[in-house]
């Protein structure tokens, strides 16, 4: 696993040992990027949220791509060892906070972030009930960009959220969401 663009491009990253979770495969983060990329135009001094954050990849791909801040969130004790190891190599530790604990325990925003990134278990349904409880304790704004990766066969509603794009990389479906308008 490698940073794919940015001040740490090419930088290898670490992921967790076992199965408890499932790094995002390079090309599906590249896939990812570009979507964002095109809407966003530049990450720099973003507020990102990488929730069931794993290896923190994508919260890294966020900084190296000049992100302000990350917050990575992230229950599992050898995911939580290796985000921190990943920071730590990459020299990121004044950029990033790592938060051990559950997405479903999150309390109230101070304020809305530019973009959270999701990629809960397969098949769960979690990315969803935490878009819909950081939703009720301002999370989202109007210009907070969510994006979110689930199973390619999961279908994504969630209420007050539209679906800006999808697309499918392998075994995985990135969808991208807004507020509604």
């Amino acid at each position: 696993m490698r940073i794919i663009a940015g001040e740490w491009r090419g930088r290898k990253l670490t992921a967790p040992k076992g199965d408890a979770t499932r790094p995002t495969a390079d090309r599906t983060r590249e896939t990812l990027f570009s979507m964002l990329a095109s809407r966003l135009g530049s990450f720099e001094d973003l507020a990102v949220a990488d929730l069931f954050a794993g290896s923190g990849a994508l919260g890294l791909e966020a900084l190296s791509r000049g992100a302000g801040h990350c917050l990575f969130v992230e229950n599992e004790g050898a995911a939580l060892d290796t985000i921190r190891a990943n920071i730590a190599s990459l020299k990121a530790r004044d950029r990033a906070t790592v938060q051990a604990g559950s997405v479903m325990s999150l309390g109230p925003a101070k304020q809305p972030h530019d973009l959270i990134l999701l990629d809960p278990p397969y098949g769960t349904g979690a990315g969803q009930v935490a878009l819909d409880r950081m939703l009720r304790l301002g999370w989202i704004g109007e210009a907070t960009w969510i994006a979110l990766e689930t199973a390619k066969d999961e279908d994504v509603a969630v209420k007050l959220l539209a679906i800006d794009a999808e697309r499918k990389v392998g075994k995985a479906k990135l969808t991208l969401l807004r507020l509604e308008t």
